[in-house]
C-alpha cells in the first residue's frame, strides 16, 4: 500500500486522539503560566497518543485484513490446492520456528499473498486463489516462505515501534509549530488561539506525509529479509522464479488484487514511479531478484 491498512488505522486514531486533547482543553493544560509549553508534559502526551494508535493498528491487523480482502480461512481443507497450503504452511512454520498462522484464501486473480498479527504465534498468512492456480508448487512454496518469512521476523511488531515514535513526534513537533506560530503570527499572549489549532492541523498532515516515507524505507527494508527467508526457507530458485514471475505479471499490467489498503501486506507491489518510490512498501522487483541472485 502506499498508505497501507495498517498505517490507515493509525492515522484514524491518530486523528481521533487530537480532537480528544483539543476537546479535553488538553493543550491549553500544558501551556505554562500562558507563556510557553511543557515540552516534557507534552512529550509524554504525545508518545502515549503516538504509540496507542500503532498499537491499536496492530491489533486491528488481522480482523482489517480479513474484511478487506476478502479471505476464506481453511479449517477443513477441502480440495486438493486447500491441503496443499495447509500442508506447507505447517511444515514453514515449524522450520521457522513460530506457531501454525490461520491460513486462507482471498478471492483475486493476480498472484499475490500477504501476511499480518500482532504476535508471531497468532499470525494469519492468505494467498490469493489466481496464485495457487497459475504458479508451480516450488513458487508458491517459496511465496508462502517469504510470508513466513515476515512471521517469524516480527515485523509487524518492529513496524508497530516504529510508527510509534514517527507518530510521537509528529504529534510533538506539530504542536510546536503551531504554539511558535500562534505566537508570533497571531499574537495570542495567553493561553492559545484559533491559530493555534488550525497550524497544529496543518502541521500534522505534512508531516506525517513526510514521516510514512520513513515507515516506507523500512519496509522496503523487511521485504529484503523476508525474500532471504524465503529462499533459506524454501529455495533460493524458487523465491527467485517466483518473483519473475510476479515481474511479468506486473509488466503485463495485470490489476491488483488487493485495496490499496492492503497492498503494502502483500508480496508484490506496481507503487514503483519516480517520487512515488519514496512512498512504496516494496523495493523494485528486479532489485529483489539481483539481490537474491547474489546472494546478499
Amino acid at each position: 500500500m502506499r498508505i497501507g491498512l495498517f498505517l490507515l488505522t493509525n492515522l484514524g486514531v491518530l486523528a481521533l486522539a487530537s480532537l480528544t486533547l483539543n476537546l479535553l482543553g488538553v493543550d491549553q493544560i500544558l501551556n505554562e503560566s500562558g507563556t510557553g509549553l511543557n515540552l516534557t508534559s507534552l512529550l509524554i502526551f504525545c508518545a502515549v497518543f503516538g504509540f496507542s494508535g500503532a498499537f491499536i493498528s496492530l491489533f486491528l491487523s488481522k480482523f482489517m485484513a480479513k474484511r478487506t480482502t476478502g479471505v476464506q480461512l481453511i479449517t477443513n481443507p477441502r480440495t486438493a490446492d486447500e491441503r496443499w497450503l495447509m500442508e506447507t504452511v505447517k511444515d514453514l512454520s515449524q522450520k521457522a520456528g513460530i506457531g501454525m498462522p490461520e491460513v486462507g484464501i482471498f478471492p483475486a486473480n493476480q498472484a499475490n499473498a500477504f501476511a499480518t498479527g500482532w504476535n508471531k504465534n497468532n499470525a494469519l498468512v492468505a494467498v490469493s486463489a489466481g496464485l495457487l492456480q497459475r504458479f508451480d508448487r516450488e513458487e508458491a512454496r517459496a511465496v508462502m516462505a517469504h510470508e513466513i518469512g515476515h512471521v517469524a521476523n516480527g515485523d509487524m511488531v518492529t513496524l508497530t515501534l516504529i510508527q510509534g515514535v514517527v507518530n510521537t513526534f509528529v504529534m510533538f513537533l506539530a504542536r510546536i509549530i503551531g504554539h511558535t506560530v500562534d505566537k508570533v503570527v497571531f499574537k495570542t499572549e495567553r493561553g492559545v488561539g484559533i491559530g493555534y489549532y488550525i497550524v497544529t492541523i496543518v502541521a500534522e498532515i505534512i508531516l506525517g506525509f513526510l514521516a510514512t516515507m520513513i515507515v516506507m524505507a523500512f519496509s522496503r527494508y523487511r521485504e529484503y529479509r523476508a525474500d532471504a527467508a524465503g529462499a533459506t526457507l524454501a529455495s533460493r530458485e524458487g523465491m527467485i522464479r517466483a518473483l519473475q514471475r510476479l515481474q511479468a505479471e506486473s509488466q503485463a499490467g495485470a490489476p491488483s488484487p488487493m485495496p490499496k489498503s492492503m497492498q503494502a501486506f502483500g508480496i508484490s507491489s506496481g507503487f514503483q514511479q519516480s517520487l512515488g518510490k519514496l512512498f512504496a512498501s516494496h523495493p523494485p522487483l528486479e532489485q529483489r531478484i539481483n539481490t537474491l541472485r547474489q546472494g546478499l
